[in-house]
């Protein structure tokens, strides 16, 4: 049961080329974010798609897979759990992210 405390499942595309950073002692780090769009009909039973962005993490070698066969619109689902951070900006503001640090990582369609 404490794998199911903080677990996200998601299925998506890519929103943009992944970014890959290599750290100075040699591990990976993709950056990217995903689309996950949803249909429903609203009150006046027209069809409204709800777009949600997320920011995606993939380290060491989930992050090498990432970089090797994944591209802008690539459809996959990914699983993993949330993570929260906080930076300051140059100009002194706290700012917060949330973000998803990937564990594992299907590819689906073509």
């Amino acid at each position: 049961m404490n794998t199911l405390r903080n677990s996200v499942k998601l299925i998506g595309n890519l929103g943009q080329d992944p970014e890959i950073i290599t750290l100075e002692n040699g591990n990976k780090l993709a950056k990217f974010s995903m689309a996950t769009t949803e249909s429903y009909k609203n009150t006046q039973g027209e069809k409204v798609k709800d777009t949600q962005w997320h920011s995606i993490l993939a380290w060491g070698k989930t992050a090498t897979l990432v970089e090797n066969y994944l591209t802008k619109g690539k459809q996959v689902a990914i699983e993993g759990k949330l993570t929260h951070r906080s930076y300051e900006t140059k100009e002194g503001e706290k700012r917060y992210v949330t973000e998803i640090k990937c564990n594992d990582i299907l590819m689906l369609g073509n």
